[in-house]
């Protein structure tokens, strides 16, 4: 299979998606899909990075964040340098800011996740080296781009095809997931209760950034979004940093639980997706993540291929 690369992407920051054209978006996809059929073909590592260092900056618990980029950057030949933020100095008062002027010296390209995205623009506006957000309270690139790769998988598409994201229209993951959805030619519609829908004016500045003939849509009412969906998306209700909320935030979204009950409003081949990790019985249950609609796990190895895609253009 070929996938046409049609832009050097060398040295470029990553911290949100809206930072990128349709093209450049699509460069990534096409770039992450060829490392992934050559993987499926027997080709296991790409030297993309010999030689080079990345670190993992680590502010928050991970699962398949940390795992794929550990192990992304390995199959690309590189060395992966895992560094939690409470194991520097960072914990004893150097500056954000410094500290990103010491990865400078050492290494090539930085990874990191962090709970403030401020962080992430400090490091990145002293280091050298290519940034790549892992996470922050804003946005989470890397995931929607490994959810685009999925999507792209399962549809054959993503022009003119329609997305519901039912649950909390104003966290990282839904943002991050609009952006990229949008600008690739995709509808999304938003699903939340009022006070946690995205703001207004993030919403215009989607609409302005989007394709052309693409679609936002938000609304309070679940079965209106899903009822005609290629894509029905969920994730948790609380996020990390969130947990003093817990309790409210669960009796506030009961109404926006991805069941069979709502899935019976979809269309029989919508396909369900979710970030993870999931609390089962909370905004997803058992029989819709495990079930024939389900494509959670293909979208969880996909993060994997998606970062590999990002870091061997990038780094």
């Amino acid at each position: 299979m070929v996938f046409k690369i049609t832009k050097n992407l060398k040295g470029r920051d990553l911290l949100t998606l809206a930072d990128f054209t349709r093209e450049e978006l699509w460069n990534m996809l096409k770039k992450s899909a060829q490392i992934k059929s050559d993987v499926k073909c027997g080709s296991l590592v790409h030297p993309y990075l010999a030689g080079k260092s990345v670190a993992l900056l680590f502010q928050k618990p991970s699962t398949r964040t940390r795992i794929s980029f550990d192990v992304g950057v390995f199959q690309l030949g590189g060395h992966p340098i895992y560094l939690s933020w409470n194991e520097l100095q960072l914990g004893r008062g150097e500056t954000v800011a410094d500290t990103g002027r010491t990865f400078d010296c050492y290494v090539d390209g930085i990874v990191a996740r962090v709970f403030k995205h401020g962080d992430l623009e400090a490091i990145a506006q002293v280091a050298r080296a290519p940034v790549i957000n892992a996470l922050s309270d804003l946005a989470h690139p890397c995931q929607a781009m490994g959810d685009c790769l999925t999507i792209w998988e399962k549809k054959g598409k993503i022009d003119g095809l329609n997305v519901a994201f039912v649950g909390d229209g104003n966290d990282n993951v839904c943002r991050s997931l609009a952006e990229a959805v949008l600008k690739l030619g995709g509808n999304i519609t938003v699903a939340s209760p009022a006070k946690y829908q995205l703001p207004e004016a993030y919403a215009e500045s989607l609409a302005k950034g989007s394709a052309r003939g693409a679609k936002l849509t938000l609304t309070e009412d679940a079965r209106a979004a899903v009822k005609e969906a290629d894509v029905i998306y969920t994730d948790v209700w609380v996020s990390m940093g969130q947990e003093a909320e817990k309790e409210a935030r669960i009796a506030t979204f009961k109404p926006y639980q991805l069941n069979s009950a709502l899935m019976a409003h979809a269309p029989g081949d919508a396909i369900v997706m979710h970030c993870l990790p999931a609390h089962r019985g909370d905004e997803i249950t058992d029989d819709v993540i495990d079930g024939k609609n389900s494509v959670v796990w293909d979208q969880a190895e996909n993060r994997l291929h998606a970062q590999k895609g990002i870091m061997a253009l990038l780094f």
